[in-house]
């Protein structure tokens, strides 16, 4: 990998102008530099992805250009947040700091210089093409002649949808129960207090699997990025201190700043996590059993004991109804049962609609015990797309058909009053055709 990725980074070539678009030009170390990126994000080698990157970059170029006029920007903070964000990405990917600056043959400090007026002017297209489709609404009248268009031997065919609901509990620790997490803990701190090295406490005792192999390092972050208690610490701080051990959601840390720049701060942290004891486990599970039997016995809706009771706050303010999560922005609550997670499709496959799954042990994505139990609200068979059944799928398909018509009207417009000058090599590409054609 380590040699692929120099290869294609670092290589001896004579750089050329690949494409003029207006006043802009694209450069073949533009294109090699994010081939790199794409390589390092663990995808195989692939000539033809340059033809794409070219694509892309001339639409960037169009977009930021557009920009200027209509005086669309983003801020210093914004672009340093991206950055900040996808450095962690590549350090994750690379197996650590000093991995991927060997990757990459210079520091993380040069290379996020390098990369942030292209991550600028990413930031600045995706908000003009905000801006050109910020408009973009279609009505049931549109929906329903879209809908119509689609001939009868192309309409989609969904397979079985449920909606399911979870209510969630957390086991609780004491105080007393909770004391020998801190313990641990402290007993870190005092040995980094002692003179030994915080990042290598961090990647032997960490239990942050995010930042525990960077020796605790989480970059820099804002206000917004961490939680409340943690943002509190870390803001309170200067530069090189250390604070005592501190209790979040996610368990006990000790947190150094490494450096602060204006509304941002760079910090690195050990996490002890707080494991659930077998009589915190105990209580949770009847208490779970008393909310079950509430609503099994109709006392109150499932709606309104997941809002109350429930301690995942994901679905909890959603009347406890999971969402489909590969459409987030619909907010749709039928998921394909494909796309159920394993366990949730054991539990709710024999029930019926109406019916609730008996409180269960479980363990969640990050790792967390507790105990849930789920409600099957309905089952939709598999059929063809029915208009009437699936409005708000039809109505999504529709939104997003009316919103690349939009950008793609808008782009043919600006291409037909833009200078554009693409190198030979590429011409050939498919997805270049209608940049050169006039």
């Amino acid at each position: 990998m380590l040699t692929t990725f120099n290869t294609l980074y670092a290589q001896k070539t004579i750089n050329k102008i690949v494409a003029v678009i207006g006043d802009n030009i694209i450069l073949q170390s533009d294109i090699e530099r994010d081939y790199a990126n794409y390589i390092l994000q663990g995808n195989p080698e692939n000539q033809e992805v340059k033809c794409y990157l070219v694509q892309q970059m001339l639409t960037q170029k169009l977009l930021t250009q557009q920009a200027v006029i209509d005086s669309v920007t983003v801020t210093d903070d914004e672009v340093t947040n991206e950055v900040d964000r996808r450095m962690r990405s590549f350090i994750q990917r690379a197996g650590g700091q000093e991995r991927l600056e060997q990757f990459l043959n210079r520091s993380v400090i040069q290379y996020k210089d390098e990369i942030r007026p292209d991550v600028k002017e990413q930031l600045v297209a995706e908000r003009m093409r905000s801006k050109i489709t910020e408009n973009v609404g279609v009505t049931p009248l549109e929906v329903k002649r879209y809908f119509e268009s689609i001939p009868k031997d192309s309409l989609p065919y969904y397979n079985t949808e449920v909606e399911v609901g979870e209510l969630i509990a957390y086991p609780k620790l004491t105080k007393d129960e909770k004391e020998s997490f801190r313990d641990k803990a402290e007993a870190l701190r005092l040995r980094i207090k002692g003179g030994e090295d915080f990042a290598t406490l961090a990647r032997l005792y960490s239990q942050d699997p995010g930042s525990a192999a960077d020796g605790g390092d989480l970059g820099f972050f804002d206000r917004t990025v961490m939680t409340k208690d943690f943002t509190a610490m870390a803001f309170k701080l200067k530069a090189g201190e250390m604070s005592p051990v501190f209790e979040t959601e996610f368990g006990f840390h000790i947190l150094q700043v490494v450096e602060r720049r204006g509304e941002q701060v760079r910090a690195r942290h050990i996490l002890i996590k707080t494991e659930p004891t077998n009589a915190s486990l105990n209580r949770t599970k009847t208490h779970i059993d008393s909310i079950y039997q509430h609503v099994v016995d109709k006392k109150y809706p499932f709606a309104t004991a997941a809002s109350l009771y429930s301690d995942n706050n994901d679905t909890k303010f959603n009347g406890g109804m999971l969402l489909n999560s590969e459409n987030v922005q619909s907010r749709t609550t039928f998921i394909p049962t494909d796309k159920l997670d394993p366990q949730v499709f054991l539990s709710i496959d024999t029930m019926k609609v109406g019916n609730y799954s008996k409180p269960e042990i479980f363990t969640s994505r990050d790792g967390k015990q507790g105990y849930r139990f789920l409600y099957l609200k309905s089952r939709t068979e598999p059929h063809q797309a029915s208009f009437d059944k699936d409005f708000p799928k039809i109505k999504e398909i529709a939104f997003e058909d009316k919103l690349n018509r939009r950008v793609s009207e808008w782009f043919e417009k600006r291409r037909q009053s833009t200078y554009i000058k693409i190198d030979p090599e590429y011409q050939e590409c498919s997805g270049l055709k209608m940049w050169v054609a006039r």
